[in-house]
């Protein structure tokens, strides 16, 4: 219960950078905090906590990883929707967005590995008369 408090009184007292990432109907909101000890909270629960399997914890270390940022912020996500995949590609999406607002010169090289590009692949809608949006009913010749 302490830690929400200290967070939020955090959140108040130092400027952040905001980023928004999205990946199918995942949606994160990430503010990163410049004078940092590398640590990550996620919806109020520690990094490790939320995302439990390393491809995981790797797929949103690697922009703060790439531009040598994991020791020297703290960044704090609100991520919703979806799933743990997609919702770990949304919060990678913000925390890029984010380290571009701290310092624009990052962005060719974030933007080099793909993560400034918000991944358009949403699932396809149900079509009349299939079973889902390609897949037809069994035929019959008899």
């Amino acid at each position: 219960m302490e830690k929400k408090v200290i967070a939020k009184e955090a959140d108040n007292k130092e400027k952040y950078f905001y980023g928004r990432g999205g990946r199918k109907t995942a949606t994160a909101r990430v503010r990163i905090y410049l004078q940092g000890k590398g640590e990550i909270m996620i919806n109020d629960l520690k990094f490790e906590e939320y995302f439990p399997t390393k491809d995981l914890q790797d797929t949103v270390l690697k922009p703060l990883v790439l531009t040598a940022h994991d020791k020297s912020v703290n960044v704090f996500v609100k991520v919703v929707g979806s799933g743990k995949i997609a919702q770990s590609e949304a919060v990678r999406h913000g925390i890029a967005r984010a380290l571009e607002k701290v310092n624009p010169e990052l962005r060719p090289l974030l933007k080099a590995e793909g993560l400034m590009t918000r991944d358009p692949r949403v699932k396809e809608r149900k079509k009349p008369g299939l079973r889902r949006a390609r897949r037809a009913p069994q035929w019959a010749k008899r």
